[in-house]
């Protein structure tokens, strides 16, 4: 990761490459402590989608601090994306949640993906 900061850029590249791999579902049964977390969840494909629109509705300079999107850039990137300013909030805490994880990785601990997944529904 670039100086070892993870953006939403790195974020949205991330999602990308799991897109690629297959349906997300199968991919989630696969990781250990995780199958048994998700055991009748249904995944929506189309969320991959909505994400993007509302990464790709940020300026440069937000997708790499998401600390300055607030108020009226909130209202901005939803209008742009066709979401609406929760979806945005949601995206953004979502993001945060894995940047935490990927700071931890950074360090060699073992992030508590149970728990993580706990907290996502």
């Amino acid at each position: 990761l670039r100086k070892s900061e993870f953006g939403l850029d790195d974020f949205l590249d991330q999602m990308r490459q799991i897109r690629r791999l297959g349906p997300l579902q199968s991919l989630l049964g696969m990781l250990p402590g995780v199958g048994k977390e998700l055991r009748g969840v249904k995944v929506d494909e189309k969320e991959f989608d909505r994400i993007q629109a509302i990464i790709l509705s940020m300026t440069p300079q937000e997708r790499r601090h998401p600390e300055l999107i607030k108020g009226s850039r909130r209202l901005r990137i939803a209008q742009g994306s066709g979401t609406n300013v929760h979806a945005v909030k949601q995206l953004i805490k979502q993001f945060e949640q894995m940047r935490k994880v990927m700071r931890q990785v950074a360090q060699g601990k073992m992030p508590d993906l149970g728990a993580l997944m706990r907290q996502a529904r």
